[in-house]
């Protein structure tokens, strides 16, 4: 059999790699075993548990008990989530530039769900937002022609890599209970953010804030899977009938528990999130000394710097980074850099060698 390798070094995305090798070890390890089906395993009972441990271990003492669900992918498990809590004529509150408003080819539509997309500042909402999007709805004299909002999306890290601080989520989520709105956060890179230098949010505050969030694991380590997890009681009746309706519920679904009992056992899940954000804040460091503009400012595992046409032309001869956008001004262009848990230190070496080369 021939293999083929791709000699660029890759910049571009932070899921290009397979798994992390403790998971590959474990699933290999367990390769042969056989267990029960459709999740309903002692791995993933032990990965339920070892997430819920963590959320514990957070400080969280709340009285709903958190109910974990493993799924295969990001889209998935939001048209799940969504589509699961929204009546028919409900839609979701979500900023213009999120996941599912832009990078889900209509999936939320496809289920019957409009989203109402709001203006965004580095891919975050406002609770004064939600608030004014509420009100404006119900003081509408066509309001049972159009819409209701049922629900409030956002992510964390947004899709520009910002945060949403403690006191944001605070604020959007007592909107949220103020309105009888659901609050869903997509953590598709939530390790990312967690391991941020500027994160004052934990798990804990998540599972107090939140009606229901997810785990990634896709994005952070895993092979695929992302981990579901429920906080308001109401939600969690009969949820696995919906995960099956959806075509959700994994036969193997102890490739997902295994995955995510590695990733939750020894702090495995941060540790490797760190060891991205570090690397990143390496080559913000080196382009903020080359004077570089950003599009974008964060301190997660993605930069969104700015570069000339000639700069970027340069860049890319031995670099794939990920086309963003136009600059605003003419001549420029933003990209995304992405570090992942996977991205090896001589290549952010290479990296900064060949920015301090091209950038002088």
């Amino acid at each position: 059999m021939t293999f083929y390798f791709i000699e660029m070094i890759q910049f571009d995305c932070d899921y290009c790699e397979g798994a992390h090798p403790l998971i590959m070890e474990l699933l290999m390890a367990t390769n042969m075993e056989q267990t029960a089906l459709y999740g309903t395993d002692i791995y993933c009972d032990k990965a339920k548990e070892a997430i819920k441990r963590a959320i514990y271990s957070g400080g969280y003492t709340g009285a709903a008990e958190p109910a974990v669900h493993f799924l295969v992918g990001g889209t998935q498990t939001n048209t799940l989530a969504i589509s699961t809590l929204l009546k028919p004529y409900q839609g979701v509150l979500a900023p213009a530039t999120g996941h599912i408003a832009l990078h889900e080819t209509g999936a939320i539509e496809a289920w019957g769900h409009k989203v109402l997309t709001l203006p965004e500042a580095n891919g975050k909402i406002t609770a004064a937002q939600v608030e004014e999007a509420y009100i404006a709805h119900y003081t509408d004299a066509s309001a049972e022609h159009m819409v209701q909002p049922g629900m409030v999306y956002i992510s964390q890290p947004t899709e520009t890599g910002a945060l949403y601080s403690l006191a944001e989520l605070e604020a959007i989520s007592a909107v949220c209970r103020k309105r009888e709105l659901f609050f869903y956060v997509d953590g598709a890179r939530l390790g990312y953010g967690l391991a941020s230098p500027d994160a004052d949010f934990t798990l804990a505050d998540l599972a107090r804030l939140t009606d229901i969030f997810y785990i990634g694991g896709t994005k952070v380590g895993a092979l695929f899977g992302e981990a579901l997890v429920i906080m308001n009681p109401a939600i969690k009746r009969d949820f696995r009938y919906n995960i099956k309706q959806h075509g959700a519920m994994l036969a193997k679904g102890r490739l997902l528990g295994l995955q995510f009992l590695r990733l939750f056992t020894d702090n495995l899940y941060l540790e490797i999130s760190k060891g991205a954000v570090e690397k990143a804040m390496q080559i913000k460091a080196v382009l903020e000394e080359c004077g570089v503009e950003f599009f974008f400012k964060g301190s997660t595992n993605q930069l969104f710097p700015i570069f000339s046409t000639e700069i970027l032309n340069r860049i890319e001869e031995r670099f794939k980074l990920d086309y963003w956008r136009p600059g605003e001004k003419e001549g420029t262009h933003c990209v995304r850099i992405c570090t992942s848990w996977a991205t090896r230190q001589e290549n952010v070496d290479a990296l900064i060698s060949y920015l301090r080369e091209v950038l002088k």
